[in-house]
């Protein structure tokens, strides 16, 4: 294979930078918290009349802000990216990306593929690119998503960066698990259910995304753990006192497998207690290969996560993740025009 051919194959620089087997974490809280808002979105549309009556699949379409939700994609992938960058620009100033004491795929900074100047300027252009993209859905939605952004784009920056970065100790986890699992997954449902004067986001919205975001928080945090659980060695050697250094090889293990399980213990009651059994759906993207095999894999072997097992909560994220969309949107019929369901359309008729 000649040189040109391999140049050619090689992933650009900054896809690289931008880490794209993370953005799954990302895109499915979204999705999701899009999708609980499916059922009660569409209730006061329910009320007006049609003829011929409209499928329950096109009046869920139809009740949805397609705009809101695709800011809120924005804005969630954006602030990942630009979440990687900072983390490959803090990291890399600081040696802790040095590719003599660490494994895993290659770092822009750290790998001498771009200096941390520039790599500076593509953080703070992706950090404005999620910016305008929230500010833009806080004039939809209401000014109290402003300061959710802004912590946000902190709480991504000072990850690694500022003079003492929360990601060294010990604290990443909570930050994923909070940003791109709970305030992602409750945020999509609320842009799609309190705009303008439709103010939808009930008790029972509230706990269906709230529980979505927690099954969803457990799938990102179980990608950081896995990466961290990689790079205990460098990470150690580097003094950057992550989750995983601090609890050791085996209980990050352990850490990994109950974030993995989670979700999929907490599905059949959240699913069954809203009413929404086709949530099981989920289960489709579950144990594509052997539990044996998964549990050596992270539980078993001594040896350091090869990068295929590396890969996998990304994986996971992404098929179990796309499934609970449709679950999510299999709600009843008969709790779509039950007498909660004339309640909020007897509150629409009056606004």
């Amino acid at each position: 294979m000649d040189a040109a051919t391999t140049s050619q194959r090689r992933p650009n620089r900054w896809v690289l930078g931008a880490r794209p087997r993370t953005l799954p974490a990302a895109v499915v809280p979204v999705l999701v918290g899009t999708a609980c808002a499916w059922g009660l979105a569409d209730r006061v549309d329910a009320v007006k009349d049609s003829f011929p009556p409209q499928p329950v699949w096109v009046r869920g379409i139809a009740a949805l802000d397609l705009l809101n939700f695709a800011l809120a994609l924005v804005v969630a992938l954006a602030l990942q990216i630009a979440t990687n960058y900072a983390n490959d620009y803090s990291d890399g100033k600081r040696g802790t990306d040095d590719p003599t004491k660490r494994v895993g795929p290659p770092r822009l900074v750290g790998n001498g593929l771009a200096t941390a100047a520039e790599v500076k300027v593509a953080m703070v252009l992706t950090f404005l690119v999620a910016g305008v993209a929230g500010g833009v859905l806080a004039l939809r939605v209401g000014w109290e998503l402003v300061p959710v952004g802004v912590a946000a784009i902190a709480a991504g920056y000072f990850y690694t960066g500022g003079p003492k970065p929360y990601g060294y100790l010990g604290l990443g986890e909570a930050f994923v698990f909070t940003f791109f699992g709970l305030v992602a997954t409750v945020g999509s449902t609320y842009v799609q259910l309190n705009r303008g004067r439709l103010q939808l986001m009930d008790g029972s919205a509230w706990w269906l995304s709230v529980g979505a975001g927690v099954m969803v928080g457990c799938l990102a945090t179980a990608l950081l753990v896995v990466n961290n659980l990689r790079d205990i060695p460098g990470d150690t050697i580097s003094g950057k006192r992550t989750l995983a250094v601090k609890l050791g090889d085996r209980r990050t293990r352990f850490l990994y497998v109950g974030l993995m399980v989670a979700p999929f213990v907490l599905l059949p009651m959240i699913a069954g207690l809203s009413g929404r059994a086709g949530a099981a759906l989920a289960f489709a993207g579950v144990w594509l290969r052997p539990i044996r095999r998964r549990w050596r894999c992270w539980v078993e072997r001594a040896g350091r996560p090869s990068s295929r097992c590396s890969s996998r909560p990304a994986g996971r994220s992404w098929s179990s993740g796309s499934c609970w969309p449709l679950g999510w949107c299999s709600r009843s019929n008969s709790d779509r025009f039950g007498p909660a369901a004339l309640r909020v359309a007897d509150g629409a008729r009056a606004v």
